[in-house]
Formats: structure tokens, sequence, C-alpha cells
């Protein structure tokens, strides 16, 4: 290995991930293949994750400082920074699996046509307990081709990409805040060809403090930005700042955790069928939050036997591709 020419840049934005980046960074370190960077990019964090990363001692470890701008402005400049062709997109509150960056290193090298590949992946709660697994929305290129622009084609750190095509393009753009993935995903697959692997590669850390929650929890105007500027393929500044101020908002601990355990129990309920981990979940969420009417909703459904529960969701996502 060329320590100065890896083959594979694992792209690692952290910010106050101290709880999880011990695990995220070991689990990098115990891949397989071994001909890689592990880029990590400070957005400014305040808690002890830079301690924690500072005391790991392997050489492929780079570690980048910037202040504290959202994670569109630290993938750009790990983008700028990264020495391979190749990047591996990575969080740092999830987990690889040991031959992560093999299969997908193997793969499209050995197809280079393709320059996005995702998988599946295995969620897991804050305490690393198994939830369910999610599969792709779509595998095969031409499946990924007719998704409609408002479904996300991919587990977003379980992608592995060609650097040079993302750079081309343009990068994430800083505005799509909290869906820069799905932003640049409809603006350059119609001239990409990608996939997704059906086999679990990483596993996702649903929790509290992520910066991502829920769909349903977010402001209606947030979705009607979000949505209108995904089918647009354009976004603006005022856009960008109506997003960022709306959430914002949505940032208080009592939002993030009723968002957590109503997220856990519609998955125990809808993904992986354990109705009565799902009611509590609900339970918890409800506590949290005993106006929001899903809440009760949920709970509700959780009575409901796993067929008709299935039928819902399965008619639910043919709608929304229609």
């Amino acid at each position: 290995m060329d320590i100065n020419h890896p083959k594979i840049t694992v792209l690692m934005p952290v910010y106050n991930a101290g709880k999880y980046i011990h695990e995220a960074i070991a689990s990098v370190l115990k891949q397989s293949f071994g001909d890689f960077e592990l880029l990590i990019i400070n957005d400014g964090s305040t808690d002890n994750t830079v301690k924690i990363i500072k005391s790991f001692k392997d050489p492929r470890i780079v570690l980048l400082h910037q202040e504290n701008k959202g994670i569109a402005s630290a993938l750009n400049n790990g983008l700028k920074h990264s020495r391979a062709p190749y990047i591996a997109r990575f969080d740092a509150d999830d987990v690889c699996y040991p031959d992560r960056l093999k299969i997908q290193y193997d793969f499209i090298t050995a197809y280079p046509e393709y320059h996005i590949l995702g998988s599946a992946a295995d969620y897991m709660d804050v305490d690393g307990n198994f939830i369910f697994t999610q599969h792709p929305v779509a595998h095969l290129n031409e499946e990924i081709q007719t998704l409609k622009y408002s479904v996300c084609p991919f587990i977003h750190s379980s992608v592995f990409y060609n650097k040079e095509v993302i750079v081309s393009n343009g990068g994430y753009n800083e505005y799509a805040h909290t869906f820069e993935d799905h932003f640049l995903w409809v603006n350059i697959l119609k001239n990409e060809k990608a996939c997704n692997l059906s086999l679990p590669l990483i596993k996702v850390r649903l929790n509290p403090e992520s910066i991502t929650i829920d769909e349903k929890w977010r402001t209606r105007k947030f979705r009607e930005i979000k949505y209108n500027t995904l089918k647009k393929r354009t976004i603006t500044a005022a856009d960008g700042l109506k997003l960022q101020e709306i959430s914002e908002q949505q940032y208080s601990p009592k939002i993030k955790e009723g968002a957590y355990y109503a997220l856990c129990g519609k998955k125990f309920l809808v993904n992986n069928y354990q109705p009565e981990k799902a009611r509590m979940h609900v339970i918890k969420a409800i506590n949290i939050h005993p106006l929001r009417f899903d809440n009760y909703l949920l709970y509700l459904a959780s009575y409901f036997p796993e067929k008709l529960i299935t039928w819902i969701y399965k008619n639910r996502i043919n709608l929304k591709r229609l």
C-alpha cells in the first residue's frame, strides 16, 4: 500500500460523535481490504470526539478540522482533500461489516460502467441492538432510473462511488439541508449508472442525537420546500436558509428523543413485526409528546395482524412511486 495514494478514501464527517465514534473507527480499521485512508472531517465538535480519534495510532487515519458548517460542507471538504479515486461514505455512529470495502471495490472495478454503488443495511438502536434490515427500494440500474424524484435510492452511509463523477457534478449542495445526498442523486443519476447490492454491508445506528429525524416529524413547510426543490432539481440560498431555520427549531433534545422512539416503534411494527417492542417505544414517544395524534395511530396499529400491516405499508409505498 502506498499511503499517499490509497485506493479508497473512507469519508467520515463527524460532529459531537463521542458516544459512538470509537466503534465506527474500529470497524473501518478491521476491514479485510486494507488499502484505504480514513479521512475524518471534524465539523467543529465540542465534545470528546477529537480526543477519541487521536487515541488511534493507525497511519491511515487523516483528521481535518473545520468550523461547524454542516455535513454537506464537511463532505465537500473531504472530497477536496481525499487522495483516492473511490469514496466510501460512512457516518460516525455507524458500523462497517468487515468485508464492506472489499465487496464494493471488487464490484466497481470489475464493472467500471457503474459509478455509484449502494447496499442494504442493518439498523440498530442506540445500544447496538438489531431492529431491522433495510433493503434499498431498487437494485438494478434500470429500476433506480424509474424511481420518482421523491424516493431516495440509496442509504447514504452505504454508498461507494467514483470521486471524479461526484466532483465534476459539483459535489454536495450545501443548501439542501439534511437531504444533500438525495438532492445529489436526482441531479446526476440520469447520466450515471448505479446499483444497490442486496447484502447488508453496514449497520446504521438510530439515535436521538442524529440530525436526521423521521420525515413525519418535519414541518409541512420543510417537506414542501424539500420536495419542490427535488422536483425542480434546483435549490436557492433562500430555500436553504429556511430549511436550516426550521431544522434548528427541531434540534431540541425533546423533539429528537420523541422522534427516535416513534421511529423505532414504526420499524418494529413494519419492518420487523414485534408489536410488543413497537408499543414499548411508541408509549415512550407518547409520554414525551402527548399531543402528537400520529403516535396514537401507531399504537393502535400495533394491535393489527402482521399481514394487514404489510398490506397497508406496501400500498403506501406503491402510491408514492406513482
